[in-house]
């Protein structure tokens, strides 16, 4: 996984695959996903196999040159059995890695320690902390690991979850792992995954703009300025431009929603909303409305123009008279575009 620089946590669905291939090659290279396949409850196991593979085939299709990792948090022991031979197919055959955790099935660690094995690829330790630390986790995280053939190599994933503006100490809590964790195997990356998109209601949205604190990236600057001797080498990672729980939501479609969306913008120290309509008005009232959102983007002194890639170029042409408007599906594409450019860029930058 030589140039890595950014790890994106995303859900394995079409509009997260198609931001990622919306990316030059370039920074495909130093971006490698988190995946998450996302929860099916209730489903048997005939969908349930047609319904992960269709999952797993768009994130496989963008992988073909880049690396990634795969993971299913929220599969129950039946979908484990289900998903291992899809998830070794896509390991061994294609550029994905495995994910495992000590939170684990003892039958999910070992399928997953098996897929790794006959990849010759590494395995993810993905670790959560949700709150405060658990000094109990390091011995848990050691033996998983001491089950692994000595071939294969570890990565882990620290998992700090949503760190918004209102969990300061998430840093410190960040620095007690990293400090029990890091010793406890030869890893081959250490990736600190942080950061959740806030929950956006229509209030927040009235006055035009809106903007929130980035937590992920104060909490990134507390870790990288800590003085530890292994911080230089530690990797960024965060939820993108959705809430950190938007992975737990079931992949079923739902009919209906609101009738007004929002566009996302990153920054070096917030995240920009600006409220989009999806339906309830006259199609020319919406085009005029839909263009002003993307207008009020696309004149922010931090707005990179459309140099920077796919997504400035998209939010630009609507600002400037497109027709185009898109759906709930191509706003997350636009904002997933680009929020991963511009984070893998700063981090070059550093």
């Amino acid at each position: 996984m030589s140039e890595l620089l950014y790890v994106p946590v995303l859900r394995a669905r079409q509009h997260a695959a198609e931001a990622y291939a919306w990316l030059p090659p370039a920074d495909q290279r130093r971006i490698a996903p988190l995946w998450n396949l996302p929860p099916r409850p209730g489903t048997a196991a005939p969908a349930l196999t047609a319904e992960f593979r269709k999952d797993l085939g768009s994130v496989g299709a963008v992988h073909r040159h880049s690396d990634g990792w795969i993971d299913a948090p929220f599969a129950d022991e039946t979908q484990v059995a289900v998903l291992a031979d899809l998830v070794d197919e896509y390991c061994v055959y294609g550029r994905l890695q495995p994910v495992t955790g000590p939170d684990r099935s003892a039958l999910q660690q070992a399928t997953s320690f098996e897929t790794a094995a006959r990849s010759g690829r590494s395995v993810g330790i993905r670790v959560r902390v949700t709150g405060e630390w658990d000094a109990g986790t390091a011995e848990a995280v050691r033996s998983l690991v001491a089950r692994a053939d000595p071939g294969v190599r570890v990565d882990l994933l620290l998992d700090m979850g949503a760190v918004l503006a209102s969990r300061p100490d998430a840093g410190k809590e960040a620095l007690r792992a990293l400090d029990a964790l890091y010793p406890v195997a030869p890893w081959r990356e250490v990736c600190v995954l942080s950061g959740g998109f806030p929950h956006t209601t229509a209030d927040m949205l009235e006055q035009g703009l809106h903007e929130e604190p980035r937590g992920d990236w104060a909490m990134w600057h507390d870790i990288t300025q800590s003085g530890r001797p292994y911080a230089p080498v530690l990797k960024f990672g965060d939820y993108g431009t959705q809430p950190a729980d938007a992975i737990a939501k079931p992949s079923s479609a739902q009919k209906g929603g609101p009738d007004w969306g929002f566009l996302r913008y990153t920054t070096e120290r917030t995240f920009v909303m600006s409220k989009i309509l999806h339906k309830g008005r006259e199609r020319s009232d919406k085009l005029a409305f839909n263009r002003a959102a993307a207008r009020r983007i696309v004149e922010l002194t931090s707005f990179r123009g459309p140099m920077a890639g796919a997504a400035e170029t998209w939010l630009r042409d609507l600002a400037g008279g497109g027709e185009k408007t898109g759906q709930f599906e191509t706003w997350l594409t636009v904002g997933d575009a680009q929020h991963m450019a511009y984070v893998a860029h700063t981090l070059r930058r550093q």
